[in-house]
């Protein structure tokens, strides 16, 4: 065995992705399959009912066995499982259960679980519904190793005292002397210096490190700037990410990107190379925003910490919220429980855990901690989402942001003023209601004579600034050459009669007041002048100039000219109209502009240049940085049990606390928060017998492959026990002794 110093051990960081393990296996059969089971299945085919078919489901010998049709899952095989085939609902003479069909979660689930291969930790024939609940003995299961105190043991004597430089080889080679082994021959020193750069940047190293003298002393000096390089936390990071299951996306259902995730990727490289000491580290992560800070980079930190409690797999297109809610906490529990305790929590869901001394009234103990907290923007919105919180700035930064944020929101009071001022004043402004774009000619009613097929006489211009026009755009004189321009529409009448005669233009503040229009019609001619100031009246889009006779093939045309105006000249197209006797609209007299009418269009544009301005100032200049967090809920309250996991079979209202196998000095839950600051003290109080394990064997485990207990996520009945008990819990010891210092 090819040693290893003390000093190298102690500087690591203590994450590493978990391995898969049967435990995971079997954690996942407690939360998704025995439920099923037993709220589905078991009524038909369990003991103590009448067993239908010869199958029974409430032991593993059961399906494995089978019933009148053979064995019921071929593990491995869904397709060729038949329960699956019972429950999938396809086969018209297998649908199991009869009554009410599996919803398709629950069929992916029976799905999943065969595919895995079945683990199913029933191994007792004999196991029957009663037993569905059992009772943990706390003192008797106490006696398992991992709920028993930590107590750093002495060092053992061993009787090879040349081979050890430390106490951490004299714990190995007590072992070793034990079973009669003896150590490997040590690595030569260039081996030993690319371990080092490997497993703590992640990099190999450099020629001049590999040609440096061999010395206890140049060995800690490259150490030494290993641990200074910003490259440790990045490679340390990655194992603490992958335990928290960071992604930037949620899975869970449709993925939604997440954006900002990338800041809690951030906080942990950086808390690492800081050597924030580990207790800190998951304070932070668990109750950030619940801490005092001394500045405003503490903030930002403490805040972004939390993230930890958002990144889980989320099916935000879940439609039931409160199942939704459950579900996360769920995952929380989960995770947290796993990467911080080393036990599987999330099997009490629905049940008292099966193998270890975790009741469902722990699990909605610690559910209510985080009911009483809120990862989520609201309950009701079709597809949820997180909360981004925003962040402070330091300094100049903060100061120019804050006036940003501060103009910013002096222009939405105005613009919400003007909008409720247009509202105000009845104006069915057209202008604010119109879909942008062209409308086509042939939608509208009666004749219409695009500006594009008027007969012009000067140089107009053709636009499309304004969204809203008819045909192809509208034209405009650019306020030039006044008196010389002309349009001249010549409609092509096929029915003589009366006619409403409709213009359309379009309005603005720097328009005309007085466009002269003549309309030479079958009875004379006749004058109008239009106030392109105001909003057209009709439809938004038309002014009636009035009601005229044109005959079938007739002579009779508009003419249009800039003469004699000031401002701005546009047309847009003509309209006509053919109207019965007796319902002719009269021609509208020429009269001056007046305030009243020109209002509407004013606070109109007003409108439109605050929404343009708000618009520039929201996507240029300094941002406020947003990131994904937690925050105390509005309602603090405790949570009852939810009978065999479901959401609205409820039970008895539990206490917010802990897990009651672990009892430490830590205080209760405030009542008036969440109780996440309690929890983060609980999960590192010195007498916590799990967190210091289960932290210091993710160190032993990156660095050799292997576990001191192999089942890193799982320190219960069903996982393994330690390989050097004595030395885990001296490592233990050392870490809190430390102050939980990492480096």
């Amino acid at each position: 065995m090819t040693r290893k110093r003390k000093g190298i051990l102690l500087t690591l960081s203590l994450f590493t992705a978990s391995p898969l393990i049967a435990g995971d296996d079997f954690a996942f059969f407690e939360q998704r399959i025995r439920p099923l089971l037993v709220e589905r299945c078991y009524d038909c085919h369990s003991a103590g009912h009448k067993i239908k078919g010869g199958l029974r489901l409430d032991t593993r010998d059961g399906w494995l066995k089978g019933g009148e049709s053979g064995p019921a899952i071929t593990a491995g095989k869904p397709d060729e499982s038949l329960l699956l085939k019972a429950v999938r609902y396809h086969d018209r003479d297998l649908k199991m259960p009869p009554k009410k069909a599996l919803s398709e979660t629950e069929v992916r689930a029976f799905e999943q679980w065969i595919e895995q291969g079945a683990p199913d930790p029933r191994i007792d024939a004999a196991v029957v519904v009663a037993a569905e609940k059992p009772k943990h003995d706390i003192n008797k299961a106490k006696s398992w190793w991992s709920f028993q105190p930590i107590r750093k043991p002495q060092v053992p004597a061993v009787k090879d005292a040349s081979w050890p430089r430390n106490d951490i080889d004299r714990f190995i080679l007590a072992k070793l002397e034990a079973e009669s082994l003896h150590p490997s021959p040590d690595a030569p020193p260039e081996v030993l210096t690319r371990r080092l750069s490997y497993d703590l940047i992640g990099l190999p190293p450099s020629a001049e490190e590999l040609d440096a003298p061999s010395t206890i002393q140049n060995s800690k000096f490259k150490i030494q700037n290993l641990l200074n390089s910003p490259q440790f936390g990045e490679r340390w990071g990655r194992h603490w990410l992958d335990i928290t299951r960071f992604a930037e996306s949620s899975g869970g259902g449709r993925t939604l990107p997440f954006k900002d995730a990338w800041r809690y990727r951030d906080y942990v490289i950086e808390s690492l190379n800081a050597n924030l000491p580990m207790d800190r580290f998951l304070t932070e992560q668990l109750a950030g925003d619940l801490l005092p800070h001394a500045n405003v980079t503490e903030q930002r930190n403490h805040l972004t910490a939390t993230g930890f409690l958002v990144l889980g797999p989320t099916n935000y297109e879940e439609q039931d919220k409160q199942l939704l809610r459950m579900d996360i906490i769920d995952e929380q529990l989960d995770t947290m429980g796993k990467a911080f305790l080393g036990m599987t929590i999330g099997c009490a869901r629905c049940h008292d855990h099966k193998f270890d001394p975790i009741s469902q009234r722990d699990y909605y103990a610690l559910a209510g901690i985080l009911r009483s907290s809120r990862v989520l923007k609201d309950y009701k919105d079709n597809v949820a989402h997180w909360i981004d919180t925003p962040l402070p700035l330091d300094g100049e930064a903060e100061i120019a942001l804050q006036a940003k944020e501060a103009k910013l929101a002096t222009l939405k009071a105005e613009l919400d003023t003007s909008k409720a001022q247009l509202k105000k004043a009845g104006v069915s402004s057209a202008l604010n209601k119109l879909t942008p774009g062209a409308l086509d000619p042939a939608r509208l009613e009666g004749l219409v004579i695009d500006d594009s097929e008027a007969k012009e006489v000067g140089t107009w211009k053709h636009s499309r600034v304004f969204k809203t026009y008819i045909g192809k755009g509208y034209v405009t004189d650019n306020n030039m050459d006044k008196g010389a321009m002309t349009l001249t529409f010549t409609p092509k009448i096929t029915e003589g009669g009366r006619y409403e005669v409709r213009f359309a233009y379009t309005a603005a503040t720097d328009r005309a007041t007085n466009v002269p229009i003549v309309i030479f019609h079958a009875d004379g001619e006749d004058s109008v002048k239009v106030d392109e100031t105001a909003p057209p009246p009709v439809e938004g889009r038309f002014v009636s100039l009035g009601t005229f006779r044109f005959e079938a093939n007739g002579e009779g045309y508009i003419l249009l000219s800039n003469s004699d105006t000031t401002g701005f000249v546009t047309a847009d197209a003509l309209q006509f109209i053919k109207v019965t006797e007796g319902a002719e609209k009269k021609v509208p007299e020429s009269k001056p502009a007046r305030k009243s009418a020109k209002e509407p269009l004013l606070v109109t544009e007003r409108i439109k240049k605050l929404e343009d301005e708000i618009k520039a100032l929201t996507t240029n200049g300094p941002a406020r940085p947003l990131a994904m967090t937690a925050s105390e809920d509005a309602t603090i309250a405790d949570c009852p049990i939810h009978i065999r996991g479901q959401l609205r079979n409820l039970g008895e209202v539990v206490p917010r606390g802990f897990l009651t196998i672990i009892p430490t000095h830590s205080n209760p839950p405030a009542k008036d928060q969440s109780g996440r600051l309690e929890l983060a003290a609980w999960l590192v109080n010195n007498d916590n017998p799990l967190t210091s394990r289960v932290m210091v064997n993710r160190i032993w485990l990156w660095l050799f492959g292997e576990g001191l207990v192999r089942t890193p996520d799982n320190f219960g009945t069903m996982g393994e026990t330690p390989t050097h008990p004595e030395l885990l819990d001296y490592l233990a010891s050392e870490l809190i002794e430390s102050r939980w210092d990492l480096k």
